[in-house]
This record gives structure tokens, C-alpha cells and sequence, in this order.
């Protein structure tokens, strides 16, 4: 039997250079430091993608876009078996991946991992950040209950008070000036097309970062000797420590999903006025507050620009961080960006409490 399986591998390493790969993972290490918690929110965010993936295609055997969209999400949730439990795995696993994303960003972040030559590495996380965040408010809008569809049209409000190219760009993505059944067939098609084939090719782009470039080390241990820099193998070593983190990981979603079902409302009625305390999910909430700020210190069209500005200008300066703090010395440019990050830090924080206790 072992002479059968090493036939059968040295016929495919042959034509697949299986090898080359083996070799790579026997030598592969990752850094051992005080701060080697934070390698693991990498691999959280894509154990929870591969969540979203599974759930999403068994949604997508029952769901139907358009006028139906409403009854086929109650069939799943009350007639189909388990239907209800894939439905709140669904939508669990979204939130966490964004929540797990947020942390690994900002980790990588006060780690000075986006520094020469990571640069990359950086703009294709936030790019997949980006992405995520598209992946959520386009994928709450498909249920079309009451919530989901008011939470929509508050959403798109947003872009549309953009100068010049806001209304037009709204009206393409609602297909319309309003949020109807064109809407939830334009969603549905960027949600389960659109969005995963771009975000597959950037997130392979961004692992492929990863394995070339390797994990980066916070400043502190950068600055010891490399003698006394400590390593371990990442097979069998971390990875077994990765999938004990997915395991946790996976009971956490489990209990959410099973204890805090999704919960579907009552379909949603165009002609009914949008019920009081409506919001965005949560990651949306610190811009929808930001707005609402400057809404109130300068009222009409100016409040919403100047929001949109503050908000577009620091996601700019968020991104290109790495063309700022480009070196590995101690300086004044090191010290601000880790200000700046720790201010972006807070804002995000602050805002998004603030949005929720004003409703």
C-alpha cells in the first residue's frame, strides 16, 4: 500500500511539482514574539470567507431574486429543513469576518507591517476590507424585509448626496430612483457574481503577498539581534495552532447561530413610512454617524459633502500610510502614523457608540 501512494505521488509530482511545495512548507517559519496572537486574525478572516462561500451556495439553491425575494427567504428560514440555521450561519459568519478583519487590519497596522516591502500586501487588505464591507450592504438588502429594506434606502442616501456623479450612481445601483425588486436583482447579481470574482483574484493576490514576504515583526523585536529572534515551523507547529483558532472560531459562530437565530421581519411595504431608529449594520454605523455630525453643525447639502469629504480623506490617508512611514527607523513620521492609528482607532470606536446611543 505505502509503494502504491508513493507511485502515485511521484506521478503527480511529476507533472504538478508537489515537491517544490512540500519543501517550501517544511522550511516556512513564523516569528514567536509576545505579539504572535495577532498572525491568527489572517487565517479567522478567511476560515469565516469559507463559511460565507458554503452557506452562500446552499442559500442559493432556494433563494429567488426580484418579487419572490421576500417568500423564497421565508421558505428557507421556516419551511426548509435546517434552512433557518444555514440562514443565521450565513449572516453570523459575515459579521465576524468583518469584525475579524477590522482586528487583522489594524494589527498589521501598529505592527508596521504595510513597510518596505509590504506595501502591496497593504493595499490589497484594504482593498479586500473594501470589498467585504460591499459584500454586507449588499447582501442585507435580499431578504427584503422591513428592516432590510429601510436600512437600504438610508444606505443609498449616502452616496447619492455626492456632487455631481451621486444621483446618477445611485440610480444605476437601485436601478431607479427608488429601492424596488430591480434593486434586489442588481444586489443578488453583484453579490453572488460580481463581488466574488474580483475578491477571489485580490485575496489570492494577497496570500500570494503573504507566502513571499512572510510575517512581518512588530518594531520591538525588529530592533533585537536576529540571533536572539525566535521562530517555529509552520507545518506542523502554527498550523495546527491556525485550525485550533478556527475550531474556537467555529463553536463561537455555532453558539451565535444556534441561541441568536436571524431573525426575518415583516416584508417590507414600499408606501409605509420608514420606521423610527432605522440604521445601517454596525461596520456603517461610524460614517452614518459622522454624517449626521456635520448634518447638524451645517444643515442642507454642505453638512452631508463636508461628511463624506472627512470621512474619503481619511480612508485616502488610511491607504496610503505605507508611502509615508516607509522606513524602518524610529522617527517623527513612525510616531505620527502610529497616532494617526490610534486616533483612527478611537474615532471608529467613539462614532459607532455614539450612533448607537442616539437612536
Amino acid at each position: 500500500m505505502k509503494a502504491f501512494f508513493s507511485s502515485i505521488y511521484a506521478w503527480a509530482d511529476e507533472r504538478l511539482g508537489l515537491e517544490e511545495w512540500v519543501q517550501f512548507a517544511k522550511h516556512k517559519t513564523v516569528p514567536v514574539h509576545s505579539q504572535a496572537f495577532w498572525y491568527y486574525w489572517g487565517g479567522l478572516s478567511l476560515f469565516f470567507f469559507v463559511i460565507q462561500c458554503v452557506t452562500g451556495v446552499l442559500l442559493l439553491l432556494y433563494y429567488r431574486p426580484g418579487p419572490e425575494a421576500y417568500d423564497s427567504v421565508r421558505q428557507i428560514t421556516y419551511d426548509t429543513d435546517f434552512g433557518w440555521l444555514v440562514r443565521s450561519v450565513h449572516s453570523w459568519s459575515a459579521n465576524l469576518m468583518v469584525a475579524a478583519i477590522f482586528v487583522h487590519m489594524f494589527s498589521v497596522f501598529f505592527m508596521k507591517a504595510y513597510r518596505k516591502p509590504r506595501e502591496f500586501g497593504w493595499w490589497s487588505g484594504v482593498g479586500l476590507l473594501g470589498m467585504t464591507m460591499i459584500f454586507g450592504f449588499s447582501g442585507y438588502l435580499l431578504p427584503m424585509d422591513e428592516l432590510a429594506y429601510f436600512a437600504t434606502k438610508v444606505g443609498m442616501e449616502i452616496p447619492s448626496t455626492m456632487p455631481v456623479i451621486g444621483p446618477k450612481l445611485a440610480d444605476l445601483v437601485r436601478g431607479g430612483p427608488d429601492v424596488n425588486a430591480y434593486t434586489v436583482q442588481r444586489f443578488f447579481a453583484l453579490h453572488v457574481v460580481v463581488l466574488p470574482a474580483i475578491f477571489l483574484l485580490l485575496l489570492g493576490f494577497h496570500l500570494w503577498l503573504v507566502q513571499k514576504h512572510g510575517n512581518a515583526v512588530p518594531p520591538s523585536e525588529e530592533a533585537k539581534p536576529e540571533a536572539q529572534r525566535k521562530s517555529e515551523p509552520f507545518v506542523p507547529t502554527f498550523m495546527m495552532k491556525d485550525f485550533a483558532m478556527w475550531l474556537v472560531a467555529f463553536n463561537v459562530l455555532c453558539v451565535l447561530a444556534f441561541l441568536f437565530p436571524w431573525d426575518l421581519g415583516p416584508q417590507a411595504d414600499v408606501l409605509k413610512p420608514s420606521p423610527l431608529g432605522i440604521h445601517p449594520e454596525w461596520y456603517f454605523m461610524s460614517q452614518f454617524q459622522v454624517l449626521k455630525i456635520f448634518g447638524d453643525w451645517f444643515p442642507g447639502t454642505l453638512g452631508e459633502i463636508l461628511g463624506i469629504g472627512v470621512f474619503t480623506g481619511g480612508m485616502v490617508l488610511w491607504f496610503l500610510i505605507p508611502l509615508y512611514d516607509n522606513t524602518k527607523e524610529a522617527g517623527r513620521r513612525a510616531r505620527r502614523a502610529t497616532y494617526f492609528g490610534l486616533f483612527a482607532l478611537i474615532a471608529l470606536m467613539v462614532t459607532t457608540i455614539w450612533a448607537y446611543l442616539a437612536i
